[in-house]
């Protein structure tokens, strides 16, 4: 199916970064909120020795002497590597006609309505080829690394129909054996309603729990289930019902909630044990209650607010009721054609006034929590894998100042150097 642009190299049994001018990190192995999220590590003059593929040991000031592959990080910044907690990575076509339509002030429920937006897409990835979706889900993946992301959650949807999300799904899978950048795969069956099932709700809603579900659980495809909470989409009780049958097939519920309108996506967290609520754009206070109680992550999506000129989300009321807020690209072809998660670092700065330490856990820790995976990964501790980016950056102001411009200096996965 290719080779990936980056090259795989044999991992090094010893890898010794020195000479980091300052090691930024956040703590722990779940979700920071509140104060907590802002409150990270900071090591000056420091270094880090891992062992194959994870953290041996750190520190600071003169680095160990010991047998290893030594990198010099020149006195510029190292953080974890960056994971994209939330991306529909696997897509047919793009929709670049619809742009027009958006200016003139076409809503995106009027595209929709008009048989456009994510029905559109859906057309093209079931015309589609698998090689030719991993063909272009590798060449983003590509993109993705060079810009620092060392994790991704990928998304189905696009399909609507078993044979598709089947289709999407095995990409996904194929994509994490063979590529440097991890991936964990969710269920989105539940995106849109297919035109052939737009007069049976009901039977839609009977073939994703009947036949749809159960088959993505049989080849272990996915470890997420997803859902579009949304008017015109699916309702809370629909949305209820999709989640509670993932659950009962080992799918770990998310959803997608208040994006437009909140019809209670975000209040349905709570009742469901959902491990992240994403978009919530238009969240109300009682739906970020929910999500404080329940200890739901809340994937944000600022440059998808950015894209579509709408709202953005209340992170800092999230922030001070005690919501772990990850920040995530929503890269897509319809209301966020942009995969460079350190754009929305730097929105996550502007617009929702986060402080480059709560950016920081955002984009690392906490979009590891999002994923089922902080105990592995966000974060540069003892034992954890060694993900990380050494950046053309002084200090972690930097690259949440600076925009347009891609600060990585090198890459590491698993104690492999993938870039740089």
């Amino acid at each position: 199916m290719g080779r990936p642009f980056f090259k795989r190299e044999k991992r090094m049994k010893r890898l010794l970064i020195e000479d980091i001018g300052l090691l930024a990190t956040p703590l722990g192995s779940a979700a920071q909120k509140g104060p907590a999220q802002g409150n990270i590590q900071l090591l000056k003059d420091a270094w880090i020795l891992i062992e194959d593929g994870l953290v041996a040991s750190l520190g600071t000031g003169d680095a160990p002497k010991c047998d290893a592959v030594r990198i010099n990080a020149d006195g510029k910044l190292v953080t974890p590597g960056l994971v994209d907690a939330h991306t529909h990575l696997i897509f047919g076509g793009w929709r670049q006609n619809e742009l027009g339509m958006k200016l003139h002030g076409v809503s995106y429920l009027e595209i929709l309505a008009q048989g456009g937006g994510i029905l559109s897409t859906v057309k093209a990835t079931r015309e589609a080829t698998g090689e030719e979706l991993f063909e272009k889900a590798r060449e983003a993946l590509d993109e993705m690394l060079g810009l620092g992301v060392t994790t991704v959650e990928a998304k189905s949807g696009y399909g609507l129909d078993l044979e598709t999300e089947l289709k999407q799904l095995r990409v996904i899978q194929k994509l994490n054996e063979e590529h440097a950048v991890d991936l964990a795969a969710t269920f989105l069956g539940a995106h849109a309603l297919p035109v052939e099932y737009k007069e049976d709700r009901d039977g839609y809603l009977r073939l994703l729990c009947e036949k749809v579900i159960p088959a993505v659980a049989e080849e272990k495809l996915a470890e997420f289930c997803d859902v579009f909470c949304e008017t015109g989409v699916f309702t809370a009780e629909e949305s209820r019902r999709i989640l509670e049958c993932g659950k009962r097939y080992g799918l770990i519920p998310k959803i997608h909630a208040d994006e437009i309108d909140p019809i209670g996506g975000s209040q349905l967290t709570a009742e469901v044990g959902a491990i992240s609520a994403e978009h919530l754009i238009v969240c109300p206070p009682d739906g970020i209650e929910a999500m404080a109680k329940a200890g739901t992550v809340a994937c944000c999506l600022p440059a998808t607010s950015f894209y579509l000129g709408s709202t953005y989300a209340p992170v800092r009321e999230m922030i001070k009721s005690g919501v772990p807020v990850a920040l995530a690209s929503d890269f897509n072809p319809g209301s966020c054609p942009s995969l460079n998660l350190q754009f929305v670092m730097n929105l996550g700065c502007l617009r929702y006034r986060m402080t480059p330490e709560e950016v920081l856990t955002a984009v690392t820790l906490n979009g590891a929590a999002a994923i089922a995976r902080a105990d592995r990964i966000g974060s540069l501790e003892v034992g954890k894998q060694a993900d990380l980016v050494i950046w053309e950056a002084p200090d972690l102001d930097y690259i949440c100042y600076r925009m347009g411009s891609n600060l990585v200096k090198t890459v590491i996965k698993k104690g492999i150097v993938e870039r740089g």
